[in-house]
């Protein structure tokens, strides 16, 4: 099993960032891996402030770039006094999203770590968040952390699909949380039931549809855990029917996971900019962290 070597933790400096923080700092120290944290002052509000203020403006940004790099470093001493781990602060001026993706490209991050949702919470619900965009844009797994840490992953969800994506999402789910319980879960739909009821079919047809759309989900779940390599103590297996988002969501309550591991769609830039539907929505909707696998990374 690959070995995470570089954690970046990306932080905007509101609460939920500085525990997205703490979570890499988590992970570091679990993998002994190389621990960068960054953030990004806009580079937008810097030019309003010079068009703005004029020759003051120039000291207000000094003042404003100063406050931000104290602050930084008082967050990684916290990072390395919490957990351990020795981190490399990093702040620049410039474009958030490109520079954040810059930078998990020259560290060569095999995760990026980041608030579920920043300090902007309005301007978000218009515009998507900083993550979401970062996630439509990025070709590496990105941890998305919506709690506060306590201690390393317990019970993970990983939803398969049994694409190249999913066996990405299940490697990824090992290498952030050996120790974990795993709960790997398919949720199917019988390909045309809805044409079929439309069609006049009857309720016996549709049970051997579901009977046989199980069957076939049992035997390719069959097949990916053969590979998967997951031990059979820690593995709890679920193949369900019915829509996807709606079966991740009731089993993260009803199996009390702390993360949720999905693979990331890769079909083109339309998919990129839609970010996929369920991603988006687990982003949105669940109560834990979520994980997204990048294929070509994982």
């Amino acid at each position: 099993m690959k070995r995470i070597k570089t954690v970046l933790a990306a932080t905007d400096l509101s609460a939920p960032a500085r525990h997205a923080a703490m979570r890499a700092a988590l992970l570091a120290g679990q993998t002994d891996a190389k621990l960068g944290l960054l953030h990004v002052v806009d580079l937008q509000l810097m030019e309003h402030l010079r068009s703005f203020a004029g020759r003051s403006g120039e000291a207000a940004e000094r003042r404003l770039i100063g406050e931000a790099m104290k602050e930084l470093e008082r967050l990684a001493t916290d990072m390395t006094h919490r957990w351990g781990s020795a981190v490399e602060v990093r702040l620049v001026v410039g474009a958030v999203l490109k520079e954040i993706v810059a930078h998990a490209d020259t560290l060569d991050a095999d995760l990026l770590v980041m608030g579920a949702r920043g300090a902007g919470f309005v301007r978000e619900l218009l515009l998507g968040s900083t993550t979401e965009r970062v996630l439509r844009l990025i070709t590496r797994p990105v941890l998305m952390v919506k709690q506060i840490p306590h201690g390393p992953y317990q019970r993970v969800l990983v939803a398969v699909d049994f694409s190249e994506r999913s066996v990405a999402a299940l490697r990824l789910a090992r290498w952030v949380a050996p120790e974990a319980h795993f709960v790997v879960l398919n949720a199917f739909q019988p390909p045309l039931e809805n044409k079929l009821r439309q069609g006049g079919a009857d309720e016996f047809e549709i049970m051997e549809l579901r009977d046989a759309a199980r069957r076939d989900a049992d035997a390719r779940m069959d097949e990916v855990m053969a590979h998967a390599g997951f031990p059979a103590e820690r593995l709890t297996r679920l193949v369900l029917p019915g829509p996807a988002l709606d079966c991740v969501l009731e089993q993260e309550q009803e199996q009390d996971c702390d993360l949720i591991v999905v693979g990331k769609h890769g079909y083109g830039w339309i998919e990129e900019m839609l970010l996929g539907s369920l991603t988006k929505h687990l982003l949105a909707l669940s109560s834990c962290d979520v994980l997204v696998a990048s294929q070509s990374r994982a």
